[in-house]
């Protein structure tokens, strides 16, 4: 079972649609509502503040359709369209959603999509958990890390990342070219990946030691990068940089 609700998102110009999946999700306590948006403006908005689970999306609505908004997300939630119109259905399988509701629905069926989406993001949990794979003298190859997201499983060298930034119950792996958030204890993510490679300065962030090039008072700097350095730690970062210079 999930040990955290999981987080939804209604989208659906309707205002009498948004109050019944709002209704229906409140009966359901695995279910947390994390915004109900009128647009897919306003759900953007939403997604780019917070990792959302799942997404509850109309297709007919002015300006953008749900089909158009759901081919511009680079990283999609589950998504369960709504809608009063069947004709659309073999193209949102296309783009791989979990279900398809038919307005009006009753609840049972609600609840039947909701069970479909539960299952696929418990499937995805069992993948989760990064994977460090070690290299060994003999054969040089780079260490990396297998880092399941939005339905993808990345494969992340360590000597990539420049830090991991904890946001609550998910991690975001920051990479020269892109970021990848993943659900992941950061406290985990500090046991697993090697101490000669990476340092936790702060209780939001573990840092790549070789890409540090400064540290002010209570700041590192990794290029142009800021990362705070927190009260607990900063003993060991200090101690970190002595080390470095007298090594």
């Amino acid at each position: 079972m999930n040990s955290r609700p999981i987080k939804c998102l209604i989208v659906d110009d309707e205002k009498l649609a948004r109050t019944l999946l709002q209704n229906y999700i409140a009966k359901l306590p695995g279910l947390e509502l994390a915004g109900s948006c009128k647009n897919p403006f306003e759900a953007t908005a939403i997604l780019q503040q917070e990792p959302i689970d799942l997404v509850f999306l109309d297709i007919q609505m002015p300006e953008l359709t749900g089909i158009e908004f759901l081919k511009t997300l680079p990283a999609r939630p589950l998504v369960i369209f709504t809608t009063a119109y069947q004709d659309y259905a073999l193209e949102g399988y296309q783009l791989d959603i979990v279900d398809y509701l038919v307005k009006p629905f009753r609840f049972d069926r609600f609840l039947q999509a909701v069970n479909k989406a539960t299952r696929r993001l418990q499937a995805e949990t069992l993948l989760q958990q990064p994977t460090v794979q070690p290299a060994t003298p003999k054969s040089f190859e780079r260490s990396f890390l297998l880092i399941n997201s939005n339905h993808t499983t990345h494969k992340v060298f360590l000597d990539e990342i420049s830090y991991i930034e904890g946001m609550k119950e998910y991690v975001s792996f920051h990479l020269p070219d892109r970021r990848i958030i993943s659900l992941q204890s950061l406290k985990q993510l500090e046991e697993e990946l090697p101490e000669e490679q990476f340092i936790r300065v702060h209780k939001s962030y573990i840092v790549a030691k070789k890409k540090v090039t400064a540290l002010t008072g209570t700041t590192l700097y990794l290029g142009k990068e800021k990362i705070p350095v927190g009260s607990s730690y900063k003993a060991q970062v200090q101690a970190f940089f002595f080390d470095q210079g007298n090594g």
